[in-house]
């Protein structure tokens, strides 16, 4: 593994410290009056999720993390356990946490490929694709004369996540959802 100087630590890069990956989301490299230059990052652990600040100085010296990414099949959830499985051997199942997946419910069907994030053999996280496509399964009539530009009405999507939709959305309709705001952004497909 790659020694990462004080000064590399940039975001969006993954670093070990104390035997925990971390995934670099912020930094600032300062240089005060006469003091040596520091480095402040903000990094999350990406085995508890737990976000920290710290500051590294010239002599810090950390290792590059050693993160793969691999492809996994969401088969189902039981009783807050997440099953997966290897996409091309159904048989080679294995659980993880809702703490692991986080919101992994709300936007991913079953029998969908999502890619996981490995770390020693071990999965840290799973990535969510940034935007999704499920079919509404609940969606009220428009309200006739509510149905000015901005109307907005609440739908239910086929995983059960709920959200605001415009007025002109039906169900059966498949809408587009950006999962970090989890907001509707499109309708892809009329009913």
């Amino acid at each position: 593994m790659a020694k990462v100087e004080y000064n590399q630590i940039l975001p969006k890069r993954t670093v070990t410290m104390d035997n925990d990956p971390y995934l670099i989301l912020s930094s600032n490299i300062s240089k005060k009056d006469r003091q040596k230059a520091s480095n402040n990052v903000r990094m999350k652990n990406l085995r508890t999720g737990n976000v920290i600040e710290k500051t590294f100085h010239q002599s810090d010296v950390l290792q590059e993390a050693d993160i793969s990414k691999q492809q996994v099949k969401y088969l189902y959830e039981n009783r807050g356990e997440y099953w997966f499985c290897a996409p091309d051997n159904p048989k080679d199942r294995f659980n993880l946490s809702a703490e692991v997946v986080g919101e992994l419910k709300s936007f991913v069907t079953e029998n969908s490929e999502v890619e996981a994030i490995v770390f020693d053999e071990e999965i840290m996280s799973v990535n969510i694709p940034i935007k999704v496509e499920l079919k509404v399964k609940e969606a009220p009539d428009a309200v006739k004369g509510n149905t000015s530009s901005g109307a907005t009405k609440e739908a239910i999507l086929e995983t059960g996540f709920s959200l605001q939709v415009p007025q002109f959305i039906n169900e059966g309709d498949v809408v587009a959802v950006n999962t970090d705001s989890g907001e509707y952004t499109a309708r892809v497909d009329k009913a």
